[in-house]
């Protein structure tokens, strides 16, 4: 049976979901903008920090449940401006193992929740399982 959490750390959603969704073998982690973090606010429209800061934040959340972003197997990002992915690609690829990256997805979306220009959405595979 699936556990919907939320990141005691994070504000509530604004949104009718969760956090955190985690069943028997996987975390899915819903999408994170810096919006969504506390200290974020000031970095908007800065596509790199954006992506350090959510990258960070995604990596302690993974870390909570007993795993790390090495377990990330599906990746959806989504920019507002797509010219932008060579930077935002810049800063993502230093949080995994060149060569070990996991699937991915990445969109231009006009409009993402709280004026953030990135938004990243993770599953990973449950460590030890």
């Amino acid at each position: 049976m699936p556990t919907f959490t939320n990141d005691p750390t994070l504000p509530t959603p604004s949104f009718p979901g969760s956090h955190l969704v985690i069943d028997d073998h996987y975390v899915f982690i819903s999408g994170l903008t810096v919006a969504d973090l506390s200290n974020g606010q000031a970095v908007q429209g800065d596509v790199k920090e954006e992506t350090r800061l959510v990258m960070r934040a995604l990596s302690r959340m993974l870390e909570l449940e007993g795993g790390s972003l090495a377990d990330i197997v599906r990746v959806d990002i989504h920019l507002t401006d797509l010219h932008a992915i060579q930077e935002m690609d810049s800063v993502y690829a230093e949080y995994f193992e060149p060569g070990r990256y996991p699937a991915r997805t990445c969109t231009e979306t006009p409009h993402i929740c709280g004026g953030s220009s990135v938004e990243i959405t993770v599953m990973a595979k449950r460590a030890n399982r």
